[in-house]
This record gives C-alpha cells, sequence and structure tokens, in this order.
C-alpha cells in the first residue's frame, strides 16, 4: 500500500491514459467487415448530403464565406472522427458557434476568427489530458436548455434579412439592435426571395413525412435552385440573391495549407498578431472550447443512448482540440460535435468512426465536381434551412 501511493504521489496525472483513435481501435478489436463498411458508406454519403447545405448555411451565419463551412466539415469531420472517442460522432460547424463566431469576425475580421478558433482548439486538448471531460454531467439541464433556446432565436432573428430578401446595411451586434435595423427595412422586402423561402421551409418540413431515406436538405435545396435558376433565366430582371452573387461563388479546390494570420483582419486591414491580440482574444477563445466541449460531449451521450455504447470524453476532448488546431491552417472555422447530423449518422447504419470520415470525403468532391452548381443555391433558401434548425433546438417543449 505505501508503495503504491508513493507511484501514484509522483505522476502529475496517475490516471491518465491517452488514447488516441480509442474508437476507431475498439471497432476493428470487434471486427469491421465489408458489410460494415458498406453500412458506413451508405451513412456516410447521406450525412454529407446534410452537412454540405448545412455548413454552408452555419459559415454564413458566422460572417464567412460558404466554402469556409464545407473545409471545415472536410477537416474536422475527418480528423476528430479518426482520432476520437466515440464510435458515432460527426463534427463540424453548428448552429450553436453561430452567436460566439459572428460577433468574432466582425470585430476581429477573419483571421481574429481562424485565431481564437486554434486557441480553442489547444485549449481543448489542455481539458482533454487534464481529464476534464467527466465534468459535463454536472451541468444542470435547465441551463443547457435555455443556452439552446437562446440560441434558436438569435439565429433565427439573423436569418429574417435573407428570408424576406431585406436590403439591410451594418446589422447591429446586440439582439435589440438588431431587430431595430430589421424592422426599419421592413418596406424593401422582396417578394419572390420571400417565396423562395417559404417553399424551401414548406418543403423541408413535407418531405420527412414522404420520403425518410432521402435527406430533406438535398431535396429542398435542389428543387428551389432549379426553381431560382429557371426563373432568372426566363425573367433576368428578377433579383435574386445567390451563393455566387453573394460570395463570387465556391472556389472549386481542395482546402490549402495557409497561416491563420495571413488572412485579412477587421475591415479586410492586415491583420497584426501579436501579444495584445492574443490577450484580446484569450475570452473568444475560451467561449469557444467551453462551448465545443459541452456540445460535443452531450451529443456524445446521445449517440451513447442510441446504440448502447460508451465513450471517451477525454479522448473525445483531445480529437476536438486537435481538429480544431488544424482546421485554421485550412481556413476552416470553429467545429464541434453536430448533434442532429451524429443521430443522422446513426439511424442510416453507420458502424464504425470511417462513416464520419466518408462524410468528410464526400464533401471533398462535392467541392471539386459540384461547386460551381452549389453557388446558384438562393439565399432564401439556405436561410429557411437554418429557421427549422433553430426551431428544431429551441425545446419549446421543455422550456
Amino acid at each position: 500500500m505505501p508503495n503504491r501511493y508513493k507511484e501514484q504521489s509522483t505522476s502529475l496525472f496517475p490516471n491518465l491514459k491517452l488514447k488516441p483513435f480509442s474508437a476507431l481501435k475498439e471497432k476493428f478489436k470487434d471486427g469491421y467487415s465489408i458489410r460494415d463498411f458498406a453500412s458506413d458508406l451508405m451513412s456516410g454519403v447521406v450525412v454529407g448530403m446534410v452537412a454540405i447545405p448545412l455548413g454552408m448555411a452555419l459559415a454564413i451565419a458566422s460572417g464567412v464565406s460558404p466554402q469556409n463551412g464545407l473545409y471545415t466539415v472536410v477537416i474536422a469531420g475527418s480528423v476528430v472522427a479518426l482520432l476520437g472517442g466515440s464510435r458515432y460522432q460527426v463534427s463540424g460547424p453548428t448552429a450553436a458557434f453561430v452567436v460566439i463566431l459572428a460577433p468574432i469576425a466582425q470585430k476581429f475580421g477573419f483571421a481574429g476568427l481562424l485565431v481564437a478558433g486554434l486557441m480553442s482548439g489547444i485549449l481543448l486538448v489542455m481539458m482533454g489530458v487534464a481529464r476534464m471531460g467527466r465534468l459535463i454531467q454536472f451541468i444542470p439541464h435547465p441551463v443547457t436548455t435555455g443556452f439552446t433556446s437562446g440560441i434558436a432565436v438569435v439565429i433565427s432573428t439573423i436569418q429574417i434579412k435573407d428570408f424576406f430578401g431585406l436590403k439591410v446595411g451594418h446589422l447591429h451586434e446586440n439582439f435589440l439592435g438588431r431587430l431595430s435595423d430589421l424592422f426599419a427595412a421592413r418596406s424593401s422586402w422582396n417578394p419572390i426571395e420571400f417565396y423562395l423561402g417559404v417553399f424551401t421551409l414548406f418543403f423541408l418540413i413535407i418531405w420527412p413525412k414522404v420520403n425518410k431515406k432521402i435527406p430533406a436538405p438535398l431535396v429542398a435545396l435542389s428543387v428551389v435552385t432549379i426553381i431560382s435558376v429557371s426563373l432568372k433565366r426566363y425573367f433576368p430582371s428578377l433579383e435574386i440573391s445567390t451563393i455566387f452573387s453573394r460570395f463570387n461563388g465556391i472556389p472549386q479546390s481542395a482546402p490549402h495549407f495557409s497561416f491563420p494570420w495571413d488572412f485579412p483582419g477587421p475591415n479586410g486591414q492586415k491583420f497584426i498578431l501579436d501579444f495584445t491580440m492574443i490577450e484580446s482574444l484569450v475570452p473568444s477563445a475560451f467561449a469557444i472550447a467551453m462551448l465545443g466541449a459541452i456540445e460535443s460531449l452531450l451529443s456524445a451521450v446521445i449517440a451513447d443512448g442510441m446504440t448502447q455504447t460508451r465513450h471517451d470524453p477525454d479522448a473525445e476532448l483531445i480529437a476536438l482540440g486537435t481538429g480544431n488546431i488544424l482546421c485554421p491552417f485550412f481556413g476552416g472555422i470553429a467545429a464541434t460535435g453536430a448533434i442532429a447530423r451524429t443521430a443522422t449518422n446513426i439511424r442510416f447504419g453507420a458502424k464504425s468512426p470511417i462513416s464520419a470520415v466518408i462524410h468528410a470525403f464526400f464533401t471533398l468532391m462535392v467541392i471539386l465536381l459540384l461547386a460551381p452548381y452549389v453557388s446558384y443555391l438562393p439565399m432564401a433558401g439556405l436561410a429557411a434551412l437554418l429557421l427549422l434548425v433553430a426551431y428544431n433546438m429551441s425545446e419549446i417543449k421543455q422550456f
């Protein structure tokens, strides 16, 4: 007994066992067959179909270009899945991050947003090393319910501009100021964009009742894009805002390596990375890390409940931190475990983390092969998708 006590007292983390690739190793140890791979392939493609429009919409809502959301899906979606402690977790940009990332992008520019994401990744790795993953069980459920409901209100408010086609300049950062700006621009609404948004929202709600095998966002956004392109072809004078008109399209190229601080800073100015800037970004990085840890581990717990499995929370935090460290070097924003995409992954038969890797690869293939066509997605359609996401995460009954 004394010897054991002496041995433990000399170790900084006496029970620490870092296990990268833990979920992947456990699955391969249990056995991984061709049939399992076929299931992972199917679920990965389906989740990819869901992640692509969401990745673009959430990036736009966060104040950056749509391709940055897709790059996040590719990098974080594959890295976190391979290194993580959950067999079924799907990581990427999420709606919860919008309320944190949008003010950062507005205040510090795109470079500041990427550096804050990098710093949050370092904090997440430190949390995993310190075995803080199990602390999630001590967060009261009413706190998470109120938090997600508040996020839903903010997200839905941000989407009003594109859903109604309002011509609004700079929106206030605070909620009441933003509502005042939107109300003041009410006379500038675009009926065509509004009808496209309503049609998309209606389609997103009705389609799952007709067919649950094909994701509703894929069908709804494909149909509304065809309608939008047709209207512009026969009525060129119509004003319909699309990804192409707003962001000059999506680059048809894979994410490439760049230093995060080399991107533009606030108002397009040169970003200066110094101690003062790092000190200014610490609160933002801490907020990203804490929210990412909470949402990711909650998602993993939900996945465990659906599949009767157990995840390694500390390995999941380290994997999430690694993903967030790498993402900024490839133009990706902050990522965390996505509850809805993880649930979809399970429902469509995922067997291992390979499914999430396939979803990331599928997204990359869409960027390389179909980027010019995806660029014609109307902004009103993406706004309708996020309005439904906000409603689903609002937890109205529990609130």
